[in-house]
């Protein structure tokens, strides 16, 4: 809704940077006006009863602290009610319409009438008719006085017919509303019991929204829909979700102001995570909703199981509306009995939680996730609590750009940032933008903080994990690496899911709002402030560079990070700066050059990601194996190895890594044969996008049973794939995108019975063997990159010859794969037969050679 008008606003700017739509008002209060706002709208036929009822109730209202507004012919000019006129219509809660003998002869009437029932319709404005010595048949079916009202102004021929159907209409659906009728009463009862039932009504009055409630009308639209209200007797039950400061409440809030007349009881139990901790404040809360519902009823229920007892009992037959706001937990769902059998037909009930989780568990209807706002939202939003105006002033324009995109749409954060800057210099500003990039603010981490303390103490580790290494990666990978470390993620992610602390995009990215990120950053630079060695997560540029320049690494630390790819100087890191991070499990190293004895990396490492370190031309991936350590001690508990943009790649260099589950080597421009996998027989995923000279995918891949993925997008000169990977039964995803020389399938890819993606647009594949329509897994999107191709049968000669695939067809028999051991070393086919051991002393000799240059 829109706030008050004050003489202190500055005046709207006649240039805009960006055209905002000022926000619909929701009741109440009203929109800006000149007159003051009112509890109640009178509308009457001067004639009949100024001076006579209607005086009367008016002056029993304002006794009764009502504020009414009355006598509005000095709104009234002309053919047409003012504008003024309409909007204090608009602003009242309640109208009380006065139905007198001659109150159809008045067209201002007779038009109030029909503002007064769209407001009811547009804005649920409470309506109740008075009538006056008038038979309610009359103003219903227009006979009596209101006939010969009508036939007057029917014969009117300026009125138009289309006016006169409207007053008609309105005046059939106010008659039809609960009212009250003089009858035969005496007019000060009759008054007084008008006047007892309007205080009623404003004695529950609606809940305050946001001072600017911004974009809150769209939402609420959005979740009406599946309320059904008032269309059929089930009880439903539906769920807003979403992260901390995000405006669950404030939607929530809007939601019960709109529905409120709909229900003959109704309540709204308020932050509940906060009041529930403990059995006394459960009994509260159930009091809460008792007394709400059955008031003036005041029931004690003493104890939660007998709360439980009693709300069933007593509320099992209403009709209500419930508002269960900020819920953390299910057992203050079971305490206040949320279920379908504890209310009556055409109840609604609506929960607010950061927790999907609990949601499912009372099995809502619907789950509406509350979205961060959009652009124009956020800058209007912030603009009001900054400039107390739709958009920002002129010269704080791109500042306050820069802040919108700082709070990420997070309204918790754009009216905390949007009132401290309020009335500050340009200076200000930009010293606050600044502090905000090292130290967030206090006021938003403490909102934030409370979904993660809420966490068990292994899922704040993984969480933490995520804030400072993996926000961006594929959700498998980021699973996988942190099971290797001995950490239960896939259960853990799906919790932070529905905690609204991670996302997992239409990519299956892990995500995270900018906002949770740095919150999980500050928890872990709290952990040593003044000793980033000492902390156990270290991914702020300045603070490992100083760590690896001082070579003061600690056991402490189980991951760094940095990121030296917009730097246009080479950064020369020494192994030996690792030498006393015994601890480290996690650790990235982008666009620099490593140097030094290779022992000294940590042997606890679970993912080792060297991007880029061979654009400098100093550097290989044979680094990577110091040849003097035995097999057991290279990298035992290696779990993902990204070495894109790698060098040299020696096709014998994955016996070291035996854990080895994920492999990138994309945009290897050397590598032209892929390495030998025989000693890699926990290889998941397997990524050489883009390595533009690969032409052959060793045989050995047949061996790696445990094969999920094979990625080869962009491998302009590969042409087949080996007969054996053709054997692997649990192969899901096959990208062979871009691979413009890659002609034919195997005939025997209806085996690979696991597979549902598979990619072959931008090859020159025309046709495929007809056992892959036996893939009965295929996802919709590959079975249409197939349609149109021509099948050929097992008898037709249309896959790779023999000597093709480097071997025999049957190579995924016995004898092939004991064959495939072997080779001898002068061959180009794989490991010689002591390849367990390593490579020998001639084959290390270049890259050794390159080690003591550097």
């Amino acid at each position: 809704m829109k706030p008050s008008s004050s003489p202190s606003l500055p005046r709207p700017m006649k240039l805009r940077p960006v055209k905002l739509r000022p926000p619909q008002p929701l009741p109440p209060p009203p929109p800006p006006s000149p007159w003051p706002s009112y509890d109640v709208f009178l509308s009457f036929r001067g004639e009949d009863t100024r001076r006579t009822f209607t005086d009367h109730l008016y002056a029993a209202l304002v006794r009764a602290g009502v504020s009414t507004f009355r006598d509005a012919e000095g709104l009234r000019r002309g053919e047409h009610i003012e504008t003024e006129l309409v909007r204090i219509i608009q602003g009242c809660r309640i109208s009380l319409i006065v139905f007198s003998e001659n109150y159809a002869d008045s067209r201002w009437c007779l038009q109030e009438l029909v503002h007064i029932m769209e407001c009811r319709k547009t804005q649920r404005q409470r309506v109740f008719p008075i009538f006056y010595h008038v038979d309610p048949s009359h103003v219903r079916n227009q006979t009596g006085s209101f006939a010969h009202a009508f036939e007057k102004h029917e014969a009117t021929v300026h009125q138009g017919r289309d006016k006169i159907a409207r007053w008609r209409a309105a005046l059939r659906g106010a008659a039809d509303l609960a009212g009250f009728d003089i009858a035969d009463r005496h007019e000060s009862e009759f008054i007084n019991s008008i006047v007892d039932e309007i205080c009623r009504q404003l004695t529950t009055p609606y809940l305050n929204l946001a001072v600017y409630p911004v974009g809150i009308e769209s939402r609420v639209e959005d979740i009406s829909k599946c309320l059904g209200v008032g269309l059929d007797n089930d009880v439903r039950m539906v769920g807003i979700w979403g992260m901390g400061g995000i405006g669950k409440t404030t939607v929530a809030k809007a939601i019960y102001n709109k529905f409120y007349h709909d229900f003959d009881s109704r309540s709204f139990l308020a932050d509940v995570r906060e009041t529930a901790k403990d059995s006394s404040g459960k009994i509260a809360l159930q009091e809460r909703l008792l007394s709400d519902v059955l008031k003036p009823a005041k029931i004690v229920v003493g104890d939660v199981s007998r709360g439980i007892n009693v709300i069933r009992q007593r509320l099992r037959s209403k009709k209500v509306l419930v508002i269960v706001d900020n819920v953390d937990h299910e057992d203050q769902l079971y305490a206040l009995a949320i279920r379908r059998d504890s209310f009556g037909p055409g109840s609604i009930i609506v929960i607010t939680t950061r927790d999907r989780h609990l949601l499912e568990l009372v099995k809502v209807d619907t789950i509406h996730r509350t979205q961060e706002m959009n652009e124009k939202e956020a800058l209007e939003l912030f603009s009001r609590h900054a400039f107390q105006n739709y958009s920002p002033d002129v010269d704080y324009f791109e500042l306050s750009r820069r802040v919108v995109t700082y709070c990420g749409g997070l309204p918790l954060a754009l009216e905390i940032l949007g009132s401290f800057l309020s009335g500050r210099s340009t200076g200000d500003w930009n010293s606050t933008l600044k502090k905000l990039e090292k130290f967030p603010d206090g006021k938003i981490q403490s909102k934030l903080r409370i979904s993660f303390d809420a966490l068990e103490e292994w899922q704040r580790h993984i969480f933490l994990h995520i804030c400072c290494f993996f926000i961006g990666m594929d959700k498998n990978h980021v699973i996988k690496i942190l099971e290797g470390c001995g950490l239960a993620a896939g259960v853990a992610i799906s919790v932070l899911s529905e905690r609204c602390l991670v996302t997992v995009n239409e990519k299956d990215k892990v995500m995270m709002h900018d906002l949770l990120r740095d919150m999980g950053r500050e928890i872990v630079r709290e952990e040593s402030p003044n000793h980033p060695e000492r902390r156990s997560r270290l991914w702020r540029q300045e603070d490992v560079i100083d760590v690896l320049r001082d070579e003061s690494g600690t056991e402490e630390t189980e991951g760094l990070a940095l990121n030296w790819q917009r730097s246009s100087r080479i950064l020369n890191v020494s192994i030996g700066a690792f030498r006393n991070m015994r601890g480290l499990k996690l650790l990235q190293l982008k666009y620099v050059l490593l140097t030094g004895d290779c022992n000294k990396l940590p042997k606890k490492l679970r993912w080792l990601c060297l991007r880029g370190s061979s654009l400098y031309g100093f550097w290989d991936a044979s680094y990577l194996v110091s040849m003097d350590l035995p097999y057991s001690e290279s990298f035992p508990s290696l779990v993902s190895m990204d070495l894109r943009y790698s060098g040299y790649f020696p096709s014998d260099i994955l016996w070291r890594f035996g854990r080895l589950e994920i492999l990138n080597l994309s945009h290897s421009q050397h590598l032209t044969t892929s390495p030998y996998f025989s000693q890699v027989p926990n290889l998941q995923y397997l990524i050489l996008k883009y390595c533009v000279n690969l032409t052959e995918i060793h045989r050995s891949i047949g061996l790696v049973s445990q094969l999920a993925l094979l990625n080869l997008k962009g491998c302009t000169k590969l042409k087949y794939l080996p007969e054996g990977f053709y054997m692997l039964r649990s192969v899901r995803t096959l990208v062979l995108s871009g691979c413009s020389k890659f002609e034919k399938l195997s005939k025997h890819i209806g085996k690979m019975d696991s597979l549902r993606t598979l990619v072959i647009s931008g090859t020159v594949i025309s046709e495929v063997p007809s056992s892959i329509d036996e893939l009965q897994y295929l996802d919709f999107s590959s079975r249409q990159g197939l349609s149109g191709l021509k099948r050929f049968t097992q008898d037709e000669t249309s896959g790779p010859s023999q000597d093709e695939t480097s071997g025999p067809s049957d190579f995924s028999s016995r004898q092939g794969l004991s064959g495939l051991r072997r080779f001898t070393q002068d061959e180009t086919s794989g490991p010689s037969r002591d390849e367990r051991s390593g490579p020998s002393e001639d084959e290390t000799a270049r890259p050794r050679q390159r080690l003591r240059s550097l």
